[in-house]
């Protein structure tokens, strides 16, 4: 156990080294010396790990940052890190993390979920894929809305994977996560500023390079200000089947919140000619929910079916309902088709892609 222990400090991250390595694992939070919690699937628990002390965290810290020719300390408390194996690393320590230094890391996995492997976990069903299938296939763009850690990336990858391989992809994000199959796809990630408060690429500024790179589709791993106009100018612009997600709590807020990003772009339009834009550029809004129980679901996809005066209108086509819970804990549900079918069924025949007989049937079982 010292020979390991004593590797562990040499060559990887002493203490957490165990927990990085463990697949189980998909979140790690450290919160200071003393307390290290982890997620595994889908709950949270504290562990017995400890760091010796303040300074041997701080260690461990500078270890982490220093491999990106960053650093961390009192002038510039706060940071985001890449490890090696693609592992997104947050860090915040004294003075603006009170009690000490706070280290969050979302591991990354090695094998990306594929829907088929969402479904294995309960949180889709095969005629929900069946149809974010064939809207990748038929070029539909695709808004993935959800909380923090409800799934939002793992299924805008997964969603990825049905995108043609001769198709050339550019890829925009804060931290490096997706992993894309396709051979032609050229990824880019934002900087942030230098100590000096200079050097800044922000994703607005990525989005309108990437429209110079010949892309066919652009995907942005979460629209989170400005470039969401810039975003929107793509679909609507010969980028169709682009894909972005969102941090929101339901498809309705998920316009909503898109609508004040364009805003923040500071283009002279009206809220009338903004909702015109996400209407025309978005087809279909995927909401993903992070369950009591740990389980991630998707619990509703909506199709954007145009305007009506000046709203947005929008009619689901399936949804997840609640039913009880278990002594345990565990959520029991359906995923049910509300009996809409969706508009741009018809285009998709057209290309060949049909729907099974039964797919929107709200009497069928899925």
């Amino acid at each position: 156990q010292l020979t390991s222990d004593t590797a562990d400090e040499m060559l990887g991250l002493g203490p957490i080294e165990p927990l990085l390595k463990d697949d189980s694992i998909t979140d790690i939070m450290i919160n200071t010396h003393e307390r290290v919690f982890i997620e595994r699937r889908g709950m949270i628990e504290q562990t017995a790990i400890r760091f010796r002390d303040e300074a041997h965290l701080l260690r461990i810290i500078n270890k982490i940052v220093s491999a990106i020719g960053r650093r961390v300390d009192e002038s510039a408390p706060m940071a985001d890190a890449r490890l090696a194996d693609g592992s997104r690393v947050n860090i915040a320590v004294r003075p603006v993390s009170v009690d000490g230094p706070l280290v969050s890391i979302r591991k990354f996995s090695k094998n990306p979920y594929s829907l088929e492997r969402l479904m294995a976990f309960n949180s889709i069903r095969q005629p929900m894929i069946d149809m974010l299938r064939i809207a990748v296939q038929a070029r539909k763009s695709i808004l993935v809305s959800g909380g923090t850690g409800s799934g939002k990336t793992t299924l805008l990858n997964a969603l990825s994977s049905y995108i043609p391989s001769k198709e050339r992809l550019v890829t925009i994000e804060d931290a490096a996560e997706l992993q894309l199959q396709q051979p032609h796809v050229g990824r880019l990630e934002t900087r942030p500023p230098n100590v000096e408060g200079r050097g800044e690429i922000r994703q607005r500024e990525l989005v309108k390079n990437a429209l110079r790179m010949r892309p066919d589709r652009i995907i942005v791993g979460e629209v989170r200000g400005e470039e969401a106009f810039d975003m929107l100018q793509a679909m609507n612009t010969g980028h169709e089947g682009s894909m972005t997600t969102i941090h929101a709590n339901t498809p309705r807020d998920a316009i909503s919140r898109l609508e004040q990003m364009v805003g923040m772009a500071g283009m002279p339009m009206t809220n009338d000619s903004i909702r015109a834009q996400i209407a025309s550029a978005i087809d279909i809004i995927v909401q993903t929910q992070r369950l009591s129980d740990g389980g991630r679901r998707v619990v509703s996809i909506s199709e954007i079916t145009g305007m009506e005066g000046n709203i947005i209108q929008l009619q689901e086509i399936y949804h997840y309902v609640r039913r009880d819970v278990a002594a345990d804990g565990t959520i029991i549900g359906d995923f049910r088709a509300t009996g809409v079918r969706p508009r741009f069924a018809a285009e998709a025949a057209t290309l060949g892609l049909h729907f099974g007989k039964d797919a929107f049937n709200p009497q069928v079982a899925l």
